[in-house]
């Protein structure tokens, strides 16, 4: 009692700091009996199923042979598929750190700095993933925990997965346990360069051969791009394929004999009143459900991780459900995929095991590098083990294009295809994506595989492609089917080829049955359209020569009045000689654009003017886009899907349509 006041601060201290001494010495003797738990303890815990330090391990799927969850993840030679991921927290190795251990954070694909960092306990994982325990494969779910301020509790953080064995080593934490970001590009769309098609002068090249194309893959791209409120690239817009796109209404061949009929019409153009346009309509033999063959069918899946987005991998999986579900259960179905490595999900299986088909679809993930060449060459090989003779064997290779592992030359991948091509297996391809879609693989791909490309952008077109019209999509009536027309120089004076850039042919290439061409499926229909200038028209662009043949060379026969002669040839599916269908045009093919009967001529001649508008509108004179739209609306006819209605609409929005879409952040 009698102590000073300094004395008594001494001794209070004194407590205090004996106090700390003793709780530091026992709680290091606490942890060193009970050591904080690694990543390779909390998996072995985590596959054991058992709970630990008290903490309750839920078990959502039913444990494989290897004991992990059937159907957590799916594992192709190394290559982790993992679903979309929510937005998510990432724990890695610090670049900057020189593999000292420190961490850095990772929101949704963006760095943090430390001081970014969000808060949050402590936790403690290895500093190389190699080092946190032999046994942890890529691609493993592990759960790590953390010591909260009472010693003796743990409690089950987020699930933590190994990055796929062909990335960096990472570790991500995500409520939801997907991994790997949504995959987002812009502004890398690959296409093929088009030069439009010039005037020709029939005098002097009089001749014009192109393969037919039943291709719609860019009128969907253009689609996704206005709907977005940007105009598609030009070279984006290939305006055969925007007019292909609409089925239209002609008449057919009467016997799978002939397996198409021509229908040609000639009308004033739309844009300018001095030309002509003359549409060539073939519409294709459309089988009975009686005749069609079997299907032995191989996807071909692209499950890299540029596929881990909304409108690619999730897309694909519920398209190739409808496919399947519109099959006969004697159709024959195999899956493979790709991403860092190719391999086979599903052997050959009969649709009449269908929960096997749609199981093997629905456990798709993506992640990982893209080896489309490799997954191209097993497909092939798959195709030709359970090759059908008596019926149709296809590859459907679906994708966004975006090969960047093993092949990726343009022309080796075309070459190997063409080859195959000869052994019976055609090969079709479904282009998802926009921000990295190569699109001029798509078609270098398609075309040499006498299959069809198309792109799909929403599951309505989905349905369009697979399901409403799968019999013009698999089964082919006809194979290299080209058109010539010669036009008559003493009727026309000059004529424009509209679209087809990519499809022409030498004049010599038509009788060469060697040479590769157009595929057409059963039911379907394909437009061509010339602008033709007659002889007397005031509109010709280019002066007749002052010291140049006045006078055009007679015609053959009695065919002054001609205006073209058009020539098709096309073999059957399993022939290699050529037939031959021809047709003169001559003024009885002329129709008046106001009667009901060319609704479908001014239709195609709307969407024609449309394509060439968004291609800058080259010879369309002052046709706007206000002119495109009254042209459909008045000759939409009978539109059960609502196409035609949707195309005005598309009008109506690339009307006010930026011209460049901006760069995301």
């Amino acid at each position: 009692m009698n102590m000073t006041l300094p004395s008594t601060r001494t001794m209070m201290m004194g407590g205090a700091s004996l106090a700390v001494l003793t709780l530091a010495v026992v709680t290091t003797q606490h942890l060193r009996q009970e050591p904080l738990p690694l990543v390779d303890a909390a998996l072995q815990s985590s596959l054991d199923g058992a709970p630990v330090g008290g903490a309750e391990l839920r078990q959502e799927a039913p444990l494989d042979r290897q004991g992990m969850p059937a159907d957590a993840l799916q594992r192709l030679d190394g290559v982790t598929l993992v679903p979309p991921p929510a937005p998510s927290t990432e724990i890695a190795p610090s670049a900057d750190a020189g593999g000292s251990g420190q961490t850095v954070g990772r929101t949704n694909g963006v760095p943090l700095s430390k001081r970014e960092m969000p808060p949050a306990p402590e936790v403690q994982v290895s500093p190389s993933l190699s080092e946190a325990s032999p046994s942890m494969a890529p691609g493993a779910e592990v759960t790590i925990r953390q010591r909260h301020a009472a010693p003796s509790r743990l409690s089950v953080l987020p699930a933590v997965r190994v990055a796929p064995s062909d990335t960096a080593p990472l570790l991500e934490t995500d409520r939801e346990a997907p991994a790997l970001p949504l995959y987002e590009d812009t502004g890398r769309d690959q296409f093929e360069e088009i030069e439009p098609n010039q005037i020709k002068l029939a005098a002097e090249e009089p001749v014009s051969t192109f393969s037919i194309d039943v291709d719609t893959a860019s009128y969907s791209f253009m689609r996704a791009a206005v709907t977005n409120g940007v105009l598609p690239q030009k070279n984006a817009v290939r305006i055969e394929e925007l007019i292909n796109y609409f089925p239209y209404d002609y008449a057919g061949p009467e016997s799978r004999e002939t397996p198409f009929r021509a229908n040609v019409a000639v009308m004033p153009t739309p844009w300018n009143e001095g030309t002509r346009l003359m549409r060539i309509g073939i519409k294709g033999y459309d089988l009975t459900p009686d005749e069609k063959p079997r299907s032995n069918l191989v996807f071909l899946l692209d499950t890299s991780g540029s596929m881990n987005a909304p409108n690619k991998l999730p897309l694909l999986i519920n398209s190739f459900r409808m496919l399947v579900d519109s099959l006969d259960p004697e159709d024959t179905v195999s899956i493979v995929v790709y991403a860092g490595s190719a391999g086979t999900v599903l052997e050959p299986t009969r649709v009449s095991e269908k929960s096997k088909v749609l199981g093997a679809l629905q456990r798709l993930r993506a992640g990982g590098s893209t080896a489309g060449g490799e997954g191209i060459r097993q497909a092939y090989q798959l195709a030709e083990a359970s090759f059908d003779k008596d019926g149709v064997n296809r590859v459907i290779l679906a994708t966004d294009g975006d090969f960047n592992v093993g092949i990726q030359n343009r022309e080796e991948l075309s070459s190997f295809i063409e080859r195959k091509r000869e052994s019976g297996v055609f090969l079709s391809v479904l282009g998802f994506g926009r921000g990295n879609y190569n699109d001029a693989l798509m078609q270098t791909l398609a075309q040499n595989g006498n299959g069809q490309a198309a792109y799909i952008d929403t599951l309505s077109e989905a349905r369009k492609v697979l399901v409403e019209e799968a019999s013009s999509a698999l089964f082919p009536i006809a194979k290299d089917v080209k058109i010539q027309v010669e036009f008559n120089p003493a009727t026309i004076a000059e004529y424009r080829l509209i679209g087809y850039e990519t499809r022409l042919l030498s004049r010599e290439d038509f009788n060469n049955d060697a040479i590769d061409a157009g595929e057409i499926g059963s039911g379907h229909t394909v437009t061509a359209l010339y602008e033709i200038t007659p002889v007397a028209s005031d509109a010709r662009l280019v002066d007749t020569l002052r010291y140049g043949d006045a006078d055009a060379a007679a015609p053959a026969g009695n065919a002054s009045d001609e205006y073209a002669f058009v020539k098709i040839r096309y073999k059957q599916p399993d022939a290699d000689e050529s037939q031959l269908i021809t047709q003169p045009v001559t003024p009885e093919n002329e129709i008046d654009p106001t009667v009901s009967g060319a609704i479908e001529a001014r239709f195609a001649a709307s969407v024609a003017a449309f394509g060439q508008l968004l291609r800058g509108g080259r010879y369309t004179q002052q046709f706007s886009y206000e002119d495109v739209i009254d042209l459909a609306n008045g000759a939409r006819g009978d539109d059960p899907f609502g196409y035609r209605a949707e195309f005005v609409n598309l009008v109506r929005l690339a009307r006010s349509a930026a011209a460049l879409e901006p760069q995301r952040r």
